[in-house]
């Protein structure tokens, strides 16, 4: 399946269907417990499930925050070997979150939508992805 605009959003499914629901389901019934019997007991069982929910999530993050970082690496190296000069010494000017955005992409259609991040940085991901036209699919990326 080719990956567009439209169904390019990626689910970990041991992450999504899996061990984030048990984390928040534990969350809330440590919560419920600790509201319905207040005690020493629920209160530490609240502490527990408040560390896994907040580990769940930085495990996440973390491995998000990874991932756009080797984006932003391989996208500076294909920027350096398809963009014009007058755009080469902008990248800079570029964030993160366009960078993720931008990898999507085709060489023909880059340096047009650079261009346009450029002039608007206050573009979102979504609105940059949106205007893609020849899709470049990314199924690295979890």
């Amino acid at each position: 399946m080719s990956q567009s605009f439209a169904s390019h959003t990626q689910w970990t499914p041991a992450y999504h269907f899996f061990t984030s629901p048990l984390a928040s389901v534990f969350f809330v019934w440590s919560l419920v417990r600790l509201i319905s019997h207040p005690g020493s007991d629920t209160a530490y069982m609240m502490v527990g499930a408040s560390a896994l929910v907040g580990a769940t999530a930085m495990l996440r993050i973390s491995a998000l925050r990874v991932q756009d970082r080797l984006i932003r690496l391989e996208e500076r190296l294909r920027f350096a070997r398809i963009l014009p000069a007058d755009l080469q010494s902008r990248i800079d000017e570029l964030r993160p979150a366009h960078m993720v955005a931008l990898r999507f992409a085709s060489d023909a259609e880059l340096p047009e939508l650079v261009r346009k991040v450029l002039a608007n940085p206050q573009l979102k991901q979504k609105e940059i992805k949106a205007q893609v036209r020849e899709w470049r699919s990314d199924y690295f990326r979890a």
